[in-house]
């Protein structure tokens, strides 16, 4: 009867365990663009990103995600992979690598000032994910010559449609906005080098 008693436990006990299992967490991180020509001739030129400010609402390790016109919700099961900031500087970089079609970017979190011809900095406004729908990207920056401190400053706005629902095509959307992004930096970085 003891045995029997104790087995009946044991069965109980598992079945709550297996209840109460929490969802697995789900990292994500955003990628450059895929490896396309430089849009001019490579530039042998050295660029530092840094630093790149984010929203408050945003720096968290929970992906964000807009719920209504005035409501937001941090998905726990979702995640960076690493901090937002240093993830979209990362992308940036990479970006710019093909882009300008120099290996001479890096980052100044990395400590990369040393020997750099332009420094970009980013101030991201918004960061806005709808899973199914979009994600936005609003952000101010400002390329700088280090020679003679001439700048070019810009305002990217981009909306890039989510293809599907979850955050796979959501994530994606993100990378595709700091495409966008990147290569009005290039731009502004060609102008500027072609300007002196």
């Amino acid at each position: 009867m003891r045995r029997i008693l104790f087995m009946a436990a044991l069965t109980v006990a598992a079945a709550s365990a297996a209840g109460c299992r929490t969802p697995p967490s789900h990292l994500y991180t955003l990628n450059p663009a895929a490896a396309g020509g430089t849009a001019g001739a490579p530039l042998n030129v050295g660029v530092v990103v840094g630093p790149v400010s984010i929203p408050a609402i945003v720096d968290t390790p929970q992906i964000v995600v807009s719920t209504g016109p005035n409501t937001v919700t941090q998905d726990e099961f979702n995640r960076w992979a690493s901090p937002l900031q240093n993830n979209i500087a990362r992308v940036v970089a990479q970006n710019l690598v093909a882009m300008l079609g120099t290996g001479r970017v890096t980052l100044l979190q990395d400590g990369g000032q040393a020997k750099s011809d332009y420094q970009v900095a980013i101030a991201v406004q918004s960061f806005e994910s709808v899973p199914g729908e979009a994600a936005t990207l609003n952000a101010v920056w400002t390329v700088r010559r280090v020679k003679d401190d001439d700048t070019k400053t810009g305002r990217t706005s981009v909306r890039e449609p989510a293809q599907q629902k979850g955050y796979d095509a959501l994530v994606a959307a993100h990378s595709r906005a700091l495409a966008r992004l990147s290569q009005e930096i290039a731009d502004a970085i060609r102008a500027l080098n072609s300007g002196g």
